[in-house]
């Protein structure tokens, strides 16, 4: 949830370097309308997932916590959640930002939820829910999506693929207990560990686009090749290292890398 709401901040700082005006309040309901949205996935997603939760190891205590709180009041409570977000949105931000909102909770409930358990495309399916924060924080300055709204959208998208299979890795016995046909399970860590490198390169050079088409200046451009460059060669290492322990150290890089690139782009419009 962290991640979402530093990439929404990310969105918001840099569409306003691009106006040229920061408004605090807008920022604010943003930020609480996300934050909120996000909680309401989170808190209806735990009780869905309660029987494959129930299997892994990392998420079985979410189990006992749900009998006893009980289903009535956690749907309750993820329902308020996710109406006072939107209301947030609706009242103080746009009805752009809400439809991002909204786009993003039905991608994470519905389409991820449906399509994890079938295939192994389920992640890229999860990656458009985990890439909406961030447009949702551009959509609150201007209200309108442009080309620097979907280079966003793409770059958070492509950057999720590494780190989401850098978990499935190191946590490979859970998924396979759950039964979830996460690709390292279903097609092979190898495959996986493939996959992983174009999809770095991809983000590496979505990120770039940013500055191919103006929104962001030459110092965030250097910036994300170099940390590209040093993601992609710790991704090829894993091609010779020991798959749980290079796992991780990529779970680890890959939320430095979504740290920098937040910290890039929420200035990156503001250096000449």
């Amino acid at each position: 949830m962290y991640g979402n709401d530093l990439s929404a901040v990310a969105g918001f700082l840099l569409a306003s370097s691009l106006k040229g005006k920061f408004e605090l309040g807008i920022f604010a309901a943003t930020l609480g309308g996300i934050s909120l949205i996000i909680a309401c996935g989170c808190v209806i997603n735990n009780y869905i997932d309660r029987g494959l939760d129930a299997k892994m190891a990392r998420t079985k205590w979410r189990q006992k916590m749900i009998d006893r709180i009980g289903p009535a009041r956690i749907i309750l409570y993820g329902s308020v959640l996710g109406m006072v977000g939107f209301g947030l949105l609706l009242a103080f931000v746009n009805v752009l930002t809400v439809a991002v909102g909204a786009v993003g909770l039905f991608f994470y409930l519905v389409m991820y939820g449906v399509g994890k358990r079938q295939s192994t495309w389920g992640t890229v399916i999860g990656s458009v829910s985990g890439a909406t924060p961030i447009v949702g924080g551009y959509t609150a300055v201007g209200g309108r999506l442009d080309g620097a709204a979907l280079i966003l959208f793409l770059a958070m998208a492509l950057w999720q693929m590494p780190h989401f299979y850098a978990i499935a890795m190191y946590r490979y016995d859970d998924y396979r207990a759950a039964g979830l046909p996460v690709l390292p399970v279903k097609r092979g860590v190898h495959t996986a560990k493939i996959q992983i490198l174009a999809y770095i390169a991809a983000f590496t050079i979505a990120a770039a686009l940013l500055t191919a088409y103006g929104y962001t200046d030459k110092i965030y451009l250097a910036t994300m090749l170099a940390l590209g460059l040093a993601w992609f060669i710790k991704g090829a290492q894993g091609l010779q290292y020991d798959d749980e322990h290079w796992a991780r150290r990529m779970f680890r890089f890959s939320l430095a890398v979504l740290l920098v690139f937040s910290v890039a782009v929420a200035v990156g419009a503001l250096i000449p």
